[in-house]
């Protein structure tokens, strides 16, 4: 059987997923500044810099969180890449030219890029559930967050002062709602065939 082993640099995915200040102060002194060099040497300042930056802390987090993300490789080649490849998105949207990527700057190890793929590919679908989790009624989104943050549906009826045979069968409608609107959304058939 071959089994993956976890990298050592996997500290700073746990201290990510725990909301470990010690950890994401190290991040921020250790890899960052590489990341922010990249972004003004290539058409950006600190503040887009440091907004790339957050939107991929906050990508693994999420990560961490929903799927135990067990890193491979090293941290800094990981966050490294992935930072760089958010910023090459971000210019391409906002240009009519092509980007190009310095060979150099591209991974030699397939394990980082791997790595890079499947957070983009989580990311995607975040962002899709996210829209379509927007589309929900007000009650939905309310009764929807609160089953995912209290440990049993007692207590979500408990705390929308409804019954309990009440919540269960509007929590299954709004999931069944929100997995339909998923679903039939253009985005998913793409994300879905990758």
């Amino acid at each position: 059987m071959n089994q993956i082993s976890h990298h050592p640099d996997q500290v700073y995915i746990d201290g990510l997923a725990n909301n470990d200040s010690e950890v994401i102060h190290a991040i921020y002194k250790k890899f960052v500044p590489k990341v922010v060099g990249y972004i003004k040497n290539n058409s950006g300042d600190e503040d887009k810099a440091q907004d790339v930056v957050q939107e991929v802390l906050i990508l693994l987090f999420d990560q961490a969180k929903a799927k135990k993300l067990q890193l491979t490789c090293p941290f800094d080649a990981y966050f490294f890449l992935l930072c760089k490849r958010k910023w090459l998105n971000e210019l391409k949207k906002h240009s009519n030219k092509g980007v190009t990527i310095d060979k150099e700057l591209t991974s030699i190890d397939g394990s980082v890029d791997e790595m890079v793929l499947q957070s983009e590919h989580f990311d995607e679908k975040q962002q899709l559930y996210d829209m379509m989790f927007q589309k929900l009624g007000e009650k939905c989104q309310e009764l929807l967050k609160l089953s995912f943050a209290l440990p049993s549906m007692e207590e979500v009826a408990e705390k929308l002062m409804v019954t309990y045979g009440y919540v269960r069968k509007k929590k299954s409608l709004c999931i069944g709602q929100l997995t339909q609107w998923i679903q039939e959304n253009n985005r998913f058939k793409s994300i879905k065939n990758t």
